[in-house]
């Protein structure tokens, strides 16, 4: 129990980590280092989830859990995606309001790092010794260029720099309740570990996917976004040859 909650603070709190830099750029981050950071991001991701997350499910449950557990984390993000309107954080051709949609902006992020927690708690429940501290960290690892990136565009919004980097950080400490909740299910019903950790991959894969590979090619450096997404995947690899 200890194990898990220090890992869901840390993996949360990294979000707070990334959007930190905000207190001290004097200028906006530049379109390539956005792009660059959301493929490296991506290939993290991928890693954890390709490497980790299925094998594992299918060493638990079999290919039905596995396949199950998957496609009921590919239709949750879809049906949030349908009924969550879509912030678009890096090619956004229109500028946003803060003030009038403030509540909005912050539900969305926030929704969005749900099963990122989730994730976390389902890993730790495995009988796999270390998977829950190598999720912790790569989605850890995923959530400190995305707080940079949110506190990036609420600073845009006329916010201090200060009140960005508090809300960002806020925004990644949902991960600690659904983390805890993905623990206690997986943990207390031995069977849903596998699906779990299958649902937990379909909803990384869906985020990798749909959200980050695409923005990270919006701006044409789609050449610069290739290699770093490479890096992101053999980063994963080396550590989970080391956990």
């Amino acid at each position: 129990m200890t194990e898990v909650l220090i890992g869901s603070i840390l993996s949360a709190l990294s979000t707070g980590v990334g959007a930190l830099p905000i207190l001290f750029l004097n200028q906006e981050l530049t379109h390539r280092w956005k792009d660059i950071l959301l493929a490296l991001t991506a290939g993290i991701m991928t890693a954890a989830s390709t490497m980790s997350l299925i094998p594992e499910s299918l060493q638990s449950g079999g290919f039905f859990p596995l396949a199950i557990g998957l496609l009921l984390g590919v239709v949750t993000l879809t049906l949030l995606e349908q009924n969550i309107p879509h912030i678009d954080l890096e090619h956004s051709k229109t500028g946003i309001q803060f003030d009038e949609k403030a509540l909005l902006i912050v539900s969305a992020i926030t929704l969005h790092n749900l099963p990122e927690g989730l994730s976390v708690g389902v890993s730790y429940a495995s009988n796999v010794e270390n998977t829950g501290n190598l999720i912790a960290l790569a989605i850890g690892l995923q959530n400190a260029p995305e707080g940079l990136l949110v506190a990036l565009f609420l600073a845009q919004q006329n916010i201090s720099k200060i009140k960005a980097f508090l809300i960002a950080t806020l925004t990644g400490s949902v991960e600690i309740v659904t983390s805890l909740l993905g623990f206690y299910l997986t943990n207390f019903v031995d069977s849903l570990v596998s699906y779990g950790l299958a649902f937990a991959a379909g909803a990384m894969l869906f985020i990798i996917y749909k959200e980050l590979i695409p923005e990270s090619h919006g701006d044409g450096n789609e050449r610069f976004a290739t290699y770093s997404f490479i890096f992101g995947i053999l980063f994963m690899i080396f550590l989970i040859n080391i956990f």
